[in-house]
């Protein structure tokens, strides 16, 4: 098997991102919460979520409904930032059918043209609803040494392929004392062959990874690389 290695972030990327190899696969991680494959010109994202709060709405639950207009900003900003030549969404563009309101569908119809780029969705569990002839829309396919799929999955040759993708929202809580402080993270599973993308969406929680995963936090505007501490045993009291 060959081997994974990490490199750090050189000049050729901007500040703040990490470079990274796996095999002949080059990845920038991007604290935008995406990832740049430079070979293809392909932006690679996952869990925008929109419409989530007009969801939580529609039951009852109270929270503003201009998240989305952040999301699509960032993915914008993203998009003039390195000019890609195809969008690739790691599935969960919308949230739920209830969400999909007439200005929601509107941006949808006209997001290749708003992002100024080729936008090719991988299905995910919940863009079932989703019902847009104008948005093109695929399983899980294979792109080089990757294979990009919306929920973690094998490839048709495992060995030979490293798995992208989405689904599960990585995050790492930090601890200090009392304090807490989530951040989303890029997971990296050497045992699987496996990259999970943070959630791109502005209304959208987080899985915390175990110590199986090396994990890039998104923190600040750049990538930390981070080694999750081992846990500490519990001290046992003595009896006096």
């Amino acid at each position: 098997m060959a081997a994974i290695d990490a490199t750090d972030a050189d000049s050729a990327i901007p500040a703040g991102c990490f470079s990274w190899r796996w095999r002949e696969e080059q990845l920038v991680l991007l604290p935008d919460r995406g990832i740049w494959r430079e070979a293809s010109r392909d932006l690679l994202v996952a869990d925008l979520h929109l419409g989530k709060a007009e969801v939580f709405q529609a039951f009852g639950i109270p929270v503003p409904s201009d998240e989305d207009r952040g999301t699509l900003q960032r993915l914008k900003q993203i998009c003039i930032t390195f000019n890609p030549d195809r969008l690739i969404i790691l599935g969960d563009l919308i949230h739920g059918r209830q969400g999909l309101t007439p200005r929601l569908m509107h941006d949808l119809a006209t997001l290749s043209e708003r992002l100024g780029t080729n936008v090719l969705l991988v299905g995910g569990n919940h863009d079932r609803d989703l019902q847009m002839p104008v948005l093109p829309r695929t399983t899980a396919f294979r792109l080089g040494e990757l294979w990009l799929s919306h929920e973690p999955e094998e490839g048709p040759d495992k060995a030979e392929l490293l798995n992208v993708c989405g689904h599960i929202h990585p995050a790492v809580t930090l601890r200090h004392g009392a304090d807490r402080l989530r951040l989303p993270c890029f997971a990296f599973d050497k045992l699987e062959q496996r990259m999970l993308i943070p959630a791109f969406g502005e209304l959208t929680g987080g899985h915390d990874c175990g110590h199986r995963y090396r994990k890039w936090l998104v923190a600040e505007g750049t990538i930390v690389p981070w080694l999750t501490p081992e846990p500490q045993p519990k001290k046992r009291r003595q009896a006096r």
